[in-house]
Order: C-alpha cells, then sequence, then structure tokens
C-alpha cells in the first residue's frame, strides 16, 4: 500500500468522526480550509524551511483528501475517478505539448469531450 492510500483511508475514517460534530459544515469546510493552508505555504516559501514547508503542503492535502470523501457522501464523487481523471487529462496535456500541440488547444478538445461525456448522461 502506497502513502496515498493510506492517507485517504485515514481521511475516510476521520469521516465517520465529523459526521457527528456540529464544526464540520462537509466538503465547505475543508474547501475554507485549503484556502487557508494554501496561504499558509505562500508564506512559508520565502523562510526556506523545508520540513515547515512540506508540513504545510501536507495540510494542503489532507484538506483537499477530507473534500474529496465529504463529496463522496454529499455528491456521489469517487476519490479513485477523481485520481484516474486527473492522471488522463494531464497525460494527454503533457504528451499533446510533447508532440507539438498547444496547451490551449488540448484543453479545448478536452472541454468538449466532457461536454459531450456530460450530455451522454444527462
Amino acid at each position: 500500500m502506497n502513502e496515498f492510500d493510506k492517507l485517504l483511508r485515514i481521511a475516510k475514517r476521520k469521516s465517520t468522526f465529523d459526521d457527528s460534530n456540529k464544526w464540520s459544515s462537509g466538503s465547505e469546510t475543508y474547501l475554507v480550509e485549503i484556502k487557508n493552508e494554501v496561504d499558509e505555504v505562500l508564506e512559508e516559501m520565502p523562510k526556506s524551511r523545508k520540513c515547515y514547508l512540506e508540513d504545510e503542503l501536507g495540510d494542503v492535502l489532507w484538506d483537499y483528501l477530507n473534500a474529496l470523501v465529504a463529496l463522496e457522501k454529499e455528491r456521489g464523487v469517487n476519490a479513485r475517478e477523481v485520481i484516474a481523471r486527473a492522471c488522463q487529462k494531464y497525460e494527454e496535456r503533457i504528451s499533446a505539448i510533447e508532440s507539438g500541440d498547444t496547451w490551449s488547444n488540448i484543453k479545448e478538445k478536452q472541454k468538449a469531450s466532457l461536454e459531450k461525456e456530460y450530455q451522454s448522461n444527462t
């Protein structure tokens, strides 16, 4: 098992705890926290303290995973599918630019494909 899977399992365990606590507003709680944590990363960067920077980046990842888990419950999003889509999307983009295509051109093709997928599912 890789570390990402381990962290995702921990986030899913925490999700059970979140369900019974009034402080949590589900995914919205974590989406707001992602913004806060990104600000902390930006504050840490000029200080050249690698361990602190890694810790703050870990907080961004943690809140992102918690948002994914919450969105699984709220909207039926599948965390594994999000990762699979990201792998496909960026593999296509990087392969396209390596082959001489433009970033904006491949993005437009991907948007059209996504719209087609959406239309076929509605």
